[in-house]
């Protein structure tokens, strides 16, 4: 009797063998690709803010991820060509706003598709804009720059952070916008950490 070699898992009840359904064959990564393979990653939604010569910028991100509880860093990848890059670089600080269920207007307007007579809310924290009523939002100074290809990786250095743990997070998939609904907490806070 021929044992399997892929390796197994036990899901519930249910015992099921890794790579059961393989689906296309692995491809060398191409541009078109790596965009579809990278969608498929579930993120939150948030919006990049700063200010700059006074005036308040803002783009649509999903590559955004802690860094560091000790100290507390955040991390946002940015490609070279946006035009948040260069005012990134020159500002220093930036925030970042995780969207909550109801903010979906948001993310058409900082992605180059403005909303007409569309005046978000801001809040301040220091020089900081920071959009109100997010599901969370952080402030942050640039901390480092690391190249990343054609991003560039900005470590934050977090000053001032606020949740509203209450308010259902918008999620970016396969160029999806969805809500998730809270739900009965499985993993207590900072089991990840």
């Amino acid at each position: 009797m021929s044992r399997d070699p892929r390796p197994s898992a036990t899901v519930g009840h249910q015992s099921m063998t890794m790579g059961q359904d393989e689906g296309a064959p692995l491809e060398v990564p191409n541009p078109n690709l790596f965009r579809r393979v990278m969608a498929s990653f579930a993120t939150g939604v948030t919006i990049i803010t700063t200010s700059s010569a006074g005036e308040i910028r803002g783009m649509t991100a999903n590559a955004f991820m802690s860094g560091s509880l000790d100290p507390p860093l955040c991390v946002v990848s940015i490609a070279k060509k946006a035009r948040m890059h260069a005012i990134l670089e020159e500002a220093g600080h930036f925030g970042v706003n995780i969207l909550s269920h109801d903010q979906d207007t948001l993310v058409g307007h900082f992605a180059g598709r403005p909303v007409e007579d569309f005046l978000p809310d801001y809040d301040y924290a220091d020089e900081t804009p920071v959009l109100s009523r997010a599901c969370a939002t952080i402030a942050a100074t640039v901390a480092e720059r690391y190249e990343c290809g054609d991003h560039t990786l900005f470590v934050g250095h977090i000053f001032k952070m606020r949740v509203n743990e209450n308010a259902a997070p918008l999620v970016f998939q396969a160029g999806r916008i969805a809500s998730l609904r809270p739900s009965q907490r499985l993993w207590p806070l900072g089991a990840f950490w």
